[in-house]
């Protein structure tokens, strides 16, 4: 009975997920037929609008071009008047020395006729009829004006829509997810000289395989993308895989987008508890901060400096309203200002980054067993390891376990790394900033590790979503590969 019960809640789990499966299919076709409802109506448009482009274009052609024959006919037509005007003055003028000519044959005295023919004679060679050229200056012929669209006819008959790019296809062999970086990598299907730039989106997401539609977080876009090939870099991992896809584009139009491809972003994602916190900290999903009033007094604003930072170390009232409405559970008390991580370490590398202010007076940054005691710090039990900082008259730095602590004749960085080899019982405390080594414990961890903080006047900030970076990896195998150095602080649990 127990094994036929067994196999049905098999096929019953299989049958939800093939459901989830089409259900999620079903939408993605229900938006993509609205899309492509959308996108006609949008194509149309966009036509219309080229159309009456191209029509606004040759309506405006057609004008100048008139313009242009109407100031040719206006030019040829002053010429031609001008040369009637010319012409008519010059018959007028010979009209007259020809009636001159024939009053003067009637002439019987000699003399006079001779004096008479001399003054005809020298008026008929300044004539102006005898200087006038009788050919017109300008032709009447206007084919020069004429235009041809015969081939630009052939042209316009022959457009057709332009060539959308093939979708290209990403070459997930190629693709890396390193560093909180993703480099991703394509390929066109077929060479393409047209191409212009690519387009690359990007979202986030909690699912493996194709993306879905519903309660997804946007596409993220990059634009103007020359190559084949984009790192996106400063990424925080924070859901456990990434869609991505592609597109091409020419001058003019966008392609389809490449088959969506799901990567893997494996990091360590965690907040602050504010549940295992002590009374004097404020605490902020990955933010906190020391508080003198144990919550009792005025807000403080995240980030600000803490005014009341030379007050003595305050201790917990424990019939505080705060204290009260956390229920029976055992919390931090007396002076371990401390606050736990809500995820547990049970297994593999881990890495998170800690910023401390510039006017925190102590702090430290490790792990822990869980339920340490409530009056427990961080370092000072054999179930606890940490560096800890302290700028309280003088900067101290130093590695700390089972109540022990190392010096450290180095520099306090801006920002601590740590690295935490569960398997391997390793961790180590780096310079974020260039990857330094600090320090590091070497042990066999027995139970599940908790990151731990302790902060007294100032605050601190916490970034997860981070991997291992390849800095730290390449350390670690060297360190390792040289057989590593046991700190007198380590022990084996």
């Amino acid at each position: 009975m127990d094994e036929e019960r067994e196999t049905l809640q098999r096929i019953v789990s299989t049958l939800v997920n093939k459901n989830d499966e089409i259900h999620n299919f079903i939408d993605m076709l229900n938006h993509t037929i609205s899309n492509v409802q959308v996108n006609s109506s949008n194509a149309i448009s966009e036509l219309d609008e080229e159309f009456d482009g191209l029509y606004s274009v040759l309506h405006e052609m057609k004008g100048s071009m008139a313009n242009t024959i109407q100031q040719e006919e206006a030019r040829k037509i002053q010429a031609l008047q001008d040369q009637l005007s010319q012409c008519s003055r010059a018959l007028e003028s010979s009209e007259e020395l020809l009636e001159l000519a024939v009053q003067s044959l009637d002439i019987k005295n000699p003399v006079e006729l001779l004096e008479a023919s001399r003054q005809i004679k020298d008026s008929v060679t300044v004539a102006s009829a005898f200087r006038l050229s009788l050919k017109p200056k300008v032709s009447d012929s206007m084919t020069h004006m004429m235009v041809d669209f015969a081939l630009e006819k052939r042209m316009l008959q022959a457009v057709k829509f332009l060539p959308v790019p093939k979708a290209p296809e990403i070459d997930v062999a190629a693709c890396l997810v390193a560093d909180n970086c993703i480099t991703i990598s394509w390929r066109m299907p077929e060479e393409d000289s047209r191409i212009d730039h690519f387009v690359l989106e990007y979202r986030k997401t909690n699912f493996d395989g194709l993306p879905r539609l519903k309660g997804e977080q946007r596409w993220e876009l990059v634009d103007y993308i020359k190559a084949t090939q984009y790192t996106l870099s400063g990424l925080r991992f924070d859901t456990k895989y990434m869609n991505l896809r592609v597109q091409a584009c020419n001058k003019a139009v966008a392609g389809e987008y490449s088959d969506p491809v799901t990567l893997e972003t494996k990091a360590f994602v965690f907040s602050l508890d504010s549940t295992s916190s002590h009374l004097n900290l404020k605490v902020e999903d990955t933010y906190v901060e020391w508080d003198p009033t144990g919550g009792k007094g005025q807000e403080k604003i995240k980030g600000k400096e803490n005014k009341n930072s030379n007050t003595a170390s305050p201790k917990r009232s424990t019939n505080s309203p705060r204290a009260l409405s956390r229920g029976s559970r055992d919390r931090f008390a007396g002076e371990s200002y401390t606050v736990l991580g809500d995820t547990a370490v049970e297994s593999g590398q881990h890495y998170w980054e800690v910023r401390a202010q510039k006017d925190c007076k102590s702090y430290s940054v490790g792990v822990t067993y869980r339920n340490p005691g409530k009056f427990d710090q961080l370092g000072k039990t054999n179930s606890s390891w940490c560096i800890h900082i302290n700028n309280w008259l003088q900067t101290t730095f130093s590695a700390k376990h089972n109540n022990k602590a190392k010096t450290l004749d180095i520099p306090v960085p801006d920002r601590i790394g740590v690295y935490c080899d569960f398997d391997g019982g390793q961790l180590s405390f780096y310079n974020a900033s260039s990857k330094a080594l600090l320090h590091t414990f070497r042990t066999k961890f027995t139970q599940p590790l908790l990151p731990g903080f302790m902060i007294w006047c100032g605050g601190l900030t916490v970034t997860t979503g981070l991997q291992v970076p390849s800095a730290v990896k390449t350390l670690q195998k060297s360190e390792n590969g040289l057989g590593g150095s046991t700190s007198s602080l380590n022990n084996v649990a």
